[in-house]
C-alpha cells in the first residue's frame, strides 16, 4: 500500500510539473533585442578573405611541391 501511494504521488507530481520544467522563456520585447550592424558583415568579411588567403597559399604550397617532385 505505501508503495502504491509512493508511486501515485510521484507521477501526480511528475504531471503537475512537468509544464513548469519544459517552460521555454518567451521572445525579448523590443528595447532588449540587440541590432545586427556593420560589425557582423566585417567580421563575415574578414573571415572570407581569411579562407581566401588559405586556399592561395595552400595552392601555392602545392605547386611548389610539384615542381620539387618534378626535378
Amino acid at each position: 500500500m505505501k508503495t502504491l501511494i509512493y508511486i501515485s504521488l510521484t507521477i501526480v507530481f511528475v504531471l503537475l510539473l512537468s509544464n513548469y520544467l519544459l517552460a521555454q522563456p518567451s521572445l525579448p520585447t523590443s528595447p532588449d533585442q540587440a541590432p545586427i550592424d556593420g560589425g557582423l558583415s566585417l567580421l563575415a568579411a574578414a573571415g572570407g578573405g581569411y579562407a581566401i588567403k588559405k586556399l592561395r597559399d595552400r595552392k601555392k604550397a602545392e605547386a611548389e611541391a610539384m615542381d620539387e617532385v618534378d626535378v
